[in-house]
């Protein structure tokens, strides 16, 4: 009779991001397919979607959690600072990836999936040539280094020269990612789509 495949320990790793407030918990495997975000601003929103994130807001510091690939961001509230509780967070996000293991619960409902989805923003649809190579501009050159900080950066809309994105995750609410968005993201976007003179961040 086979033995049951044993599944390698998982390990995770903490990494710093731009937010003060928000900490990057990266893990030795893919936690949601590609393409998939989940963000959940509250201990509510989680309920019956996915336990992992419903672990992470019984600690009474979480505010909001982001998912995507195969790291975790967590951002906490001030009553804490990040030297007395990364370690242990570290420790706690591991501990339940090795013994439970779950991110969404198999029978979810759809729409959670969808909204929460939502939250984390994927693109806007392009309705023209001009949107379509900001969203190539996005994709290519941005969003791996905005995930690279733990963050997540989508299209939504470009009008009369103005281009409006989404910044979820660690860039949501931080004070670097406006320095990022007007120094870095706006220059490189002035520079390959002729017309744009303005990115801002949507107001969520």
């Amino acid at each position: 009779m086979s033995q049951p495949v044993k599944r390698p320990p998982i390990s995770v790793y903490a990494e710093a991001t731009p937010n003060p407030a928000t900490m990057r918990f990266v893990s030795s495997r893919l936690l949601v397919q590609d393409g998939r975000l989940l963000e959940f601003r509250g201990p509510d929103e989680p309920t019956g979607v996915s336990p992992l994130a419903e672990h992470v807001f019984n600690l009474p510091f979480v505010t909001s959690v982001f998912v995507s690939s195969n790291f975790i961001t967590v951002t906490k509230n001030e009553a804490v600072t990040w030297d007395l509780v990364q370690l242990e967070l570290r420790e706690y996000i591991q501990e339940y990836l090795n013994d439970d293991g779950r991110v969404v619960y198999e029978d979810a409902p759809a729409q959670a999936l969808a909204d929460a989805n939502e939250r984390a923003s994927t693109h806007a649809e392009a309705k023209g040539p001009d949107d379509e190579k900001i969203i190539r501009v996005l994709e290519d050159y941005i969003r791996p280094a905005v995930e690279g900080d733990g963050g997540h950066i989508a299209f939504r809309s470009f009008q009369d020269g103005l281009v409006t994105v989404t910044l979820r995750g660690a860039c949501s609410g931080c004070p670097s990612s406006m320095v990022t968005l007007k120094q870095g993201i706006e220059n490189l976007l002035k520079h390959e789509v002729p017309g744009v003179r303005e990115v801002v961040a949507e107001e969520l």
